[in-house]
């Protein structure tokens, strides 16, 4: 009885949109717990609401955990709450100390409490094996240019291209297109003037094509996400309906069953 109690309660909208609005102050306190003059003025507050919070969330995890503890493992979603909210019990004190700035992952319940935050981070894993082999093409032609860019410019500019690492880094500042062409490449164009035959290939194949490979295949993944969602909710209603229609036959048959008798 009081589990069937528990279980309303936490599968209440209210209920989700409660640990949502605590999810949002929670953060603000965290952020600010950084600021030196709000700390001076409230810190003590924005200690205890935080503790408040806390204890809120871990009773919540226990509550599903003794609703449901075997749905409450195979969910995902759960899982990760439940690794967020048990970072943020781990003593910070001492050599631990450190971990009080991770406190803030708590924020990220948000994902699993916002239907269409899991959509968008469903479809990022969903994307994952097809960005794989697009990863590989990128490393391959960071490595080529990497070496071609270390024996061309290496002796002239040792801090950008001294060593492989040294041009990758370079590479994939030119690739970001931060600071590429006053920073980098007019420079080096100073002293080799055909250098603009290397890096012009190099972003037109690495900012302009690859990059957008990824996109699409991201994008891809989301749709085909978003299609199985709405394919599983048609399915729903039209066993819904399905259902609804037999009831329907069956009442249609006690009614024709009672005016046969009368």
């Amino acid at each position: 009885m009081i589990l069937s109690r528990v279980k309303s309660i936490l599968e209440a909208p209210w209920f989700e949109r409660a640990i949502m609005t605590l999810i949002v102050v929670n953060a603000v306190t965290l952020g600010l717990e950084t600021s030196p003059s709000a700390m001076a003025a409230i810190g003590p507050m924005l200690v205890v609401a935080d503790r408040a919070i806390l204890a809120i969330f871990v009773l919540e995890i226990v509550a599903r955990l003794a609703v449901a503890p075997t749905a409450f493992w195979r969910d995902p979603w759960r899982v990760f709450d439940f690794v967020v909210v048990a970072i943020a019990l781990i003593p910070t004190t001492g050599a631990l100390s450190v971990l009080r700035a991770f406190r803030i992952l708590r924020v990220l319940r948000l994902i699993s409490a916002v239907p269409a935050m899991r959509r968008v981070v469903k479809g990022l894993l969903e994307a994952l094996p097809g960005m794989g082999s697009i990863l590989f093409l990128l490393l391959l032609i960071f490595y080529v240019f990497a070496v071609i860019s270390t024996k061309l410019f290496g002796a002239s500019f040792p801090e950008w291209f001294g060593t492989i690492a040294a041009s990758a880094y370079t590479l994939f500042q030119i690739m970001t297109l931060e600071s590429w062409s006053m920073g980098i490449v007019r420079p080096v164009m100073e002293v080799f003037p055909l250098a603009w035959l290397l890096f012009l290939p190099f972003i037109i194949a690495t900012a302009f094509t690859v990059l957008n490979l990824f996109i699409g295949v991201i994008v891809d993944a989301m749709q085909s996400e978003h299609e199985a969602e709405a394919r599983d909710e048609r399915d729903a209603l039209q066993i819904q309906t399905t259902q609804i229609l037999e009831e329907l036959r069956a009442l249609r048959s006690e009614v024709t069953a009672l005016r046969d008798r009368g």
